[in-house]
């Protein structure tokens, strides 16, 4: 099938001719997002590419550092990395085999549908914040493990996933163990997006940016202290009451 372009504000999109309705869907729903962006950050990049896959197989070809992020991830997250980014563009699946890559669990779907939202997110923080990626390189691609749960984390808050993921945080905790704070690489996905949440309950929206905006590097705990305005070991309290209540809610 070949492949055509749609076109909207600020995304172009790259897709095979029979996936023009949902591609419009997709387009639509990231200019939504890029005007919600724009009353947080300074930047909200457009000009963007978004290359539609129809086929699991192809996304992984087209990029490269996706398997790798996946391996990284514990098996309750590995299912939402359903798309990346890379400067000027992002990669995704088509909503149909989003859809499929869903599990039967409720938010599932939900969650993965909006991997669109959760890669353009990555854009929008790596052009309000030089020290994530884009680009990728293997030093930013060993910062961005680094710093997973930010990275991962604000990525997921922003777009919307958190409420979705309450399943896979119970497996997560159910198959992982006691999980460390601020959570490491492998749980960045799933987790990352509930420190996140804490902090916009505690300090609000704007907190929630600036944590997003801050240069990456200092001790996790540091920047747990910083964002939140307290010890990293009460805020690791607060947190598992958190997760306690996303998770029985």
């Amino acid at each position: 099938m070949a492949w055509v372009e749609t076109t909207s504000l600020s995304f172009v999109a790259r897709h095979e001719s029979g996936q023009a309705t949902a591609a419009h869907a997709v387009l639509d729903d990231l200019e939504r997002f890029r005007t919600e962006l724009e009353g947080t950050f300074d930047r909200a990049p457009g000009e963007i590419s978004v290359v539609i896959h129809p086929r699991p197989g192809m996304l992984t070809l087209a990029a490269p550092w996706l398997p790798l992020a996946r391996m990284v991830s514990a098996p309750a997250g590995r299912r939402y990395f359903a798309g990346w980014f890379a400067r000027g563009g992002i990669h995704v699946l088509a909503p149909e085999a989003l859809e499929r890559r869903a599990s039967g669990v409720p938010g599932s779907r939900e969650a993965l549908t909006r991997t669109p939202r959760h890669e353009y997110a990555h854009l929008v923080l790596g052009a309000n914040n030089a020290s994530m990626p884009p680009p990728f390189t293997p030093a930013s691609f060993s910062r961005y493990v680094r710093n997973a749960w930010v990275c991962e984390g604000a990525a997921t808050h922003f777009a919307g996933q958190v409420p979705h993921l309450r399943a896979a945080v119970v497996r997560r905790l159910r198959e992982g163990g006691r999980p460390s704070f601020p959570p490491a690489a492998r749980d960045s996905f799933v987790l990352g997006g509930t420190v996140f949440g804490l902090l916009e309950r505690e300090r609000g929206g704007a907190a929630c940016t600036e944590l997003a905006s801050a240069p990456l590097g200092s001790p996790g705990s540091e920047v747990v202290e910083a964002a939140f305005g307290r010890s990293a070991a009460d805020v690791e309290r607060s947190w598992n009451d958190y997760l306690v209540e996303l998770t029985t809610g």
